[in-house]
């Protein structure tokens, strides 16, 4: 599958990202050459190996979970420019 100019301009908008004329086509190249790649890697054997949903370690180094006191509510919302229904008001930035 070849990477169009349009889809890089498309993913840039999606990320938020205002790319310029040299690096709409960097990132075609770069993009197109990582789904080569991919395509590659598909290409391998891979019969017999499980799926990996996820690679984890033996022991998660994590800690109890534990009760501590935490920030006052109000106290919390004290300095808050905004707020609305006992909670911090931001302004909305998803236009699609």
């Amino acid at each position: 599958m070849a990477i169009t100019r349009e889809t890089v301009l498309h993913v840039a908008r999606l990320a938020r990202l205002e790319l310029e004329g040299d690096e709409v086509e960097r990132m075609q190249r770069d993009l197109g050459n990582i789904l080569g790649y991919m395509q590659q890697l598909s290409e391998l054997p891979a019969d017999g190996i499980a799926a990996t949903a996820q690679v984890a370690t033996e022991c998660a180094p994590l800690r109890d979970d534990a009760l501590i006191p935490s920030l006052d509510h109000e106290l919390a919302l004290a300095e808050a420019p905004r707020r609305g229904g006992g909670s911090f008001a931001v302004p909305g930035f998803v236009d699609e």
